[in-house]
C-alpha cells in the first residue's frame, strides 16, 4: 500500500491499533500481524465482532447519504475516522453534492499519512492528526477553520470512537463541548460499543485496554450512551443496533449474535 514504507517507521507495528484491527476485520490491507492475532483473539470472546465491524461501515454510509439527502448537510466531521476504505464519507456526500466539505480527525499516524495521500486531490476535504478529547485544537486546527463554517449546520460523527476514550477523557463532556460550538439544527452521529452482558462488558474491555496499552475506554450499557443525547431531538427511527438504522432494504445485512453489539443513532441540536 501506498505509504507504507514511509511511515512505518513512525509507528510500533509491533503493537495492534484499533485503527488497523478495524481494517482488518473490513478485509483491508493496511493491518500487521500484531492486528490480526488482536483480531482473532477478540473473536473468540466474540465471534460477531467481524460482523459487527462490517455493520457499523455500512450505517456509516447510510447515515451520511441520510443527512446529505435528507437533511441538506453539506458540512461533516469525522471524528475517529480511521483508515481510508471503500465508500468514505466525503465520498457518500460528494455524490449529493460535489461542493460538501469534510473533515476527518484522528490521532492514529497511519490514518493521517494515508488519509493525505487520498485528499491530495479533493480541496473540498481534509485530515487532521487530533485527540478528540480535545475539542479546542480539533475547532482552531487551520484545516478546520478553512472548510468548516459553523455559524451553519455541521453533522459531527463518532461513529465506534466514544469507547475508545477512557472515562478519565469524560467521552460525554466532549461530545456536549462539541455540540455546544455548533449550530442549531447540527447534526451529531453518535454509535458505541454496548452489552447487556456484564462479563462480555469486562473481557472485551479488558482485552482492549492490554492490546491497546489503554488506548481504550470501555464497554457501556445502552442507558449510558442514551445519556450522550440529552438535550437533543432524536431522528427516526431513534437510539437503535445500527443495522435496523433506516437499512437499505430487507436484505440488508443485520446484526444476528449480540454478544455486544453498535448502538447508537442521530440527535439534532436545538
Amino acid at each position: 500500500m501506498r505509504g507504507r514504507n514511509t511511515i512505518s517507521h513512525a509507528i510500533d507495528v509491533s503493537r495492534p491499533s484499533v485503527a488497523r484491527m478495524y481494517d482488518c476485520f473490513l478485509g483491508g490491507n493496511d493491518n500487521y500481524a500484531s492486528d490480526r492475532r488482536a483480531c482473532a483473539e477478540l473473536l473468540r470472546i466474540a465471534p460477531s465482532t467481524r460482523a459487527l465491524a462490517r455493520n457499523n461501515r455500512l450505517f456509516l454510509q447510510r447515515v451520511v447519504r441520510v443527512l446529505a439527502e435528507k437533511h441538506g448537510v453539506r458540512q461533516f466531521l469525522d471524528h475517529g475516522s480511521g483508515l481510508p476504505t471503500q465508500d468514505n464519507v466525503h465520498q457518500v456526500a460528494q455524490r449529493v453534492d460535489r461542493s460538501s466539505r469534510v473533515v476527518y480527525i484522528d490521532n492514529d499516524p497511519i490514518v493521517f499519512a494515508h488519509g493525505r495521500a487520498l485528499l491530495d486531490e479533493n480541496d473540498e476535504t481534509a485530515v487532521i492528526q487530533a485527540d478528540i478529547a480535545n475539542p479546542d485544537a480539533i475547532f482552531g486546527h487551520e484545516d478546520v477553520r478553512r472548510l468548516i463554517d459553523f455559524s451553519r449546520p455541521v453533522a459531527a460523527l463518532f461513529v465506534s470512537v466514544l469507547h475508545c476514550l477512557p472515562d478519565g477523557s469524560d467521552p460525554a463532556g466532549v461530545v456536549r463541548r462539541i455540540a455546544a460550538r455548533l449550530a442549531p439544527g447540527s447534526f451529531l452521529v453518535i454509535c458505541q460499543l454496548t452489552s447487556d452482558n456484564a462479563q462480555i462488558r469486562a473481557e472485551t474491555t479488558e482485552f482492549m485496554r492490554q492490546n491497546t496499552h489503554g488506548k481504550w475506554g470501555r464497554v457501556l450499557e445502552r442507558h449510558e450512551v442514551d445519556a450522550y443525547f440529552t438535550g437533543m431531538d432524536i431522528l427516526s427511527p431513534g437510539l437503535v443496533e445500527i443495522s435496523a438504522w433506516h437499512p437499505n432494504s430487507d436484505v440488508t445485512p443485520r446484526q444476528q449474535t449480540h454478544e455486544w453489539i453498535e448502538y447508537g443513532g442521530v440527535g439534532r441540536t436545538r
